[in-house]
């Protein structure tokens, strides 16, 4: 699934009051953080990652692997933080 604009902006607009759950350090990627993030994007959908400044690889690179190992969609890359979006089966967030 593929978000439109309209439904990137929506999301970009709720994660904005959002706090950071997961914070991504100078292991970078690994099996448990990618685990980590798909339990929470199964409890919450939409979740935002703060990325440390010790992480040497460049971040939407990192983020994009992190979106295709969660099989999720990409919202936002700003700063040092990465949004998430993830549909759940019983969707809490109704997109536009």
């Amino acid at each position: 699934m593929s978000l439109t604009t309209k439904q990137r902006a929506y999301l970009r607009g709720l994660a904005q009051t959002e706090r950071a759950i997961f914070q991504i350090g100078k292991d970078g990627l690994s099996d448990n953080l990618v685990e980590t993030v798909n339990n929470g994007l199964r409890t919450r959908e939409l979740i935002k990652i703060s990325v440390l400044k010790t992480v040497t690889t460049d971040l939407k690179e990192l983020a994009f692997d992190l979106s295709m190992h969660t099989k999720s969609e990409l919202v936002q890359v700003i700063g040092r933080q990465i949004v998430l979006y993830k549909k759940a089966k019983d969707p809490k967030i109704i997109l536009p």
